[in-house]
């Protein structure tokens, strides 16, 4: 679901002084928790965390988002800044017109200091019975499904004490009117 498209840009080889023509590709991207799943595999660690990753991380990450085929192993030491400035961005996009107004109904884990994996979106997915194919969505917009599933899976909110008594006194003040009665 809409991947990014990246053109890494020929190098210069300063010994030959030529152009190295094996190095220019384009490569198409996605940013999807089956490329989350393939990081955290090789990595050991959660993806979805605040600590800035390395360049080789960062590198890794890129290859495990790659979704076209037979590409050199060697093109991804030529990344270029721009490159990286793309991919950023392009993981940091929303992907969708949603948005929340509170804070307080992120899916669960996401206010309890638990640590985001690939497997807990996985349960998330599977508890909320969203079909498997969505794992190849935008990550953002998964997320966003997610918690768009919990709270539309939580119980309506209790009125309180005050918003009850005025609701009952707008509707008998109705009734009163609609029936021309004073009690």
């Amino acid at each position: 679901m809409l991947p990014l498209t990246i053109t890494i840009p020929e190098q210069w080889d300063e010994l030959k002084e030529e152009f190295i023509p094996a190095v220019h590709r384009t490569i198409q991207l996605e940013h999807s928790l089956v490329s989350l799943s393939k990081w955290e595999a090789k990595w050991h660690k959660p993806f979805l965390t605040k600590t800035q990753k390395t360049p080789e991380e960062t590198e890794s990450y890129v290859r495990c988002m790659t979704l076209t085929q037979n590409v050199d192993p060697e093109i991804y030491k030529y990344l270029s800044p721009e490159n990286i400035r793309s991919v950023n961005e392009y993981i940091k996009d929303s992907m969708t017109a949603t948005w929340f107004s509170e804070e307080k109904n992120k899916p669960k884990g996401k206010n309890s200091g638990e640590q985001i994996t690939a497997e807990l979106i996985y349960y998330w997915m599977i508890t909320l019975n969203i079909p498997l194919e969505c794992q190849k969505w935008h990550l953002n917009r998964l997320l966003t499904l997610i918690r768009v599933c919990n709270v539309k899976n939580q119980p309506p909110k209790k009125m309180s004490k005050k918003d009850t008594t005025a609701r009952y006194a707008a509707l008998n003040a109705a009734r009163r009117k609609q029936f021309n009665s004073k009690g």
